[in-house]
């Protein structure tokens, strides 16, 4: 439990990269190909296709560089960010995190399970309780670039939770927090985590 508090905290210390200043503005005709995928406020109608509405903008920008690196391999955005400045990433972040976000409706037979996963963990086998970094209600940190969960899609998290513990996914940092936390949690326990989410608000 030490070491991860510790990483935790050299997380919050040390990862965080400077980038331009958003203008929420300018990056709504930025972001107009986006609302294909992601709905034109950022509330997207697919499951699988996260929701950017109200996400932390720190959380947004870096996710468009390490797509736009490769950092993050997401196939459905393979060349959208090609041509976009580090402006005009933070500009389109700026507008989603601007917008309010839409909330689903959890599965009532798994929603039990789900809230004991998100906010007790599982402490006997060293995973600690998701609100530690994305807060109870699921809003995340924003200052800390720790995304905010509630309401996001069930398809979506699942997706994102399975590509972390089987190493699909990798730009949670040298630390590898959300692998080591998703490498204990069952087929089971994602989707009754990942319904719970849908629903938090």
């Amino acid at each position: 439990m030490n070491k991860l508090i510790v990483s935790l905290l050299l997380t919050l210390g040390i990862t965080g990269v400077a980038h331009a200043a958003g203008d929420a503005a300018a990056g709504q005709a930025k972001a107009a190909v986006c609302g294909a995928c992601h709905g034109p406020d950022g509330n997207s109608m697919a499951p699988n296709f996260p929701k950017l509405a109200g996400q932390g903008e720190r959380y947004l920008n870096k996710q468009l560089h390490d797509i736009k690196s490769g950092k993050r391999q997401v196939l459905e955005m393979t060349g959208l960010l090609t041509n976009l400045s580090d402006q005009d990433m933070a500009d389109i972040a700026a507008y989603f995190a601007s917008q309010k976000g839409s909330v689903g409706a959890a599965d009532p037979k798994v929603v039990a399970r789900g809230e004991e996963l998100f906010r007790g963990g599982k402490l006997d086998q060293g995973m600690p309780a998701c609100t530690g970094c994305h807060s109870p209600s699921g809003t995340g940190n924003a200052a800390a670039g720790f995304p905010h969960l509630g309401g996001q899609h069930a398809q979506y998290v699942v997706k994102q939770l399975t590509d972390f513990r089987e190493g699909n996914r990798t730009n949670d940092g040298d630390t590898m927090i959300m692998r080591s936390i998703a490498a204990k949690l069952s087929n089971k326990d994602i989707e009754a985590v990942s319904s719970y989410i849908q629903g938090l608000h």
